[in-house]
């Protein structure tokens, strides 16, 4: 015998209610309040929501420099290559602002470094074509593969060189 459940329909303070919470989520990434974030996802928000960017939790948290944020949403299961709809993941966020802890965070946290949303453009790449030498050598002492081409067949080295990012180019050329 199989039972059927039916559940109460929603009414529209319901809904006001929900994207509240939601929208307190996203607030609570932004500002990097950790423990208000990590309460909101235990009490059901899910981790890898997205807003209408495309961006999660997790990205916001790790673009505003929000270690203990991504921390907390990491030990709850966040998703560290989720990209948002311009293909970015968090680690290229993190390379294009140059955020060095930030960076080692996600890499820690098991973000892929050669990891690209879709249109093969890496944390790496970001990296060179921003001129952010630090976050340049930190990925390729992770591990980057300085090599590798994006979706159109272009290099970390070549997107250094078109965007003018004259520090990074001559250290992916060295």
């Amino acid at each position: 015998m199989n039972a059927h459940v039916t559940e109460p329909v929603a009414s529209t303070n319901d809904d006001a209610d929900v994207l509240a919470l939601i929208r307190s989520a996203f607030q609570h990434a932004r500002a990097g309040e950790s423990v208000a974030l990590a309460a909101l996802v235990d009490a059901g928000v899910p981790v890898d929501i997205q807003n209408e960017k495309g961006d999660t939790l997790l990205m916001l948290a790790a673009y505003h420099g929000h270690g203990d944020a991504v921390r907390a949403l990491v030990a709850r299961g966040a998703d560290v290559d989720r990209p948002n709809d311009r293909r970015q993941t968090p680690l290229a966020g993190a390379a294009f602002k140059g955020d060095l802890a930030m960076i080692a965070i996600l890499l820690d946290a098991g973000a892929a470094v050669d990891g690209h949303g879709g249109d093969g453009k890496t944390a790496l790449m970001f990296a060179a074509m921003f001129d952010r030498v630090d976050a340049l050598d930190l990925l390729l002492a992770r591990g980057a593969t300085r090599e590798q081409h994006d979706a159109s067949g272009v290099t970390a080295l070549a997107l250094a060189r078109a965007m003018g990012a004259q520090h990074a180019a001559a250290r992916l050329a060295a």
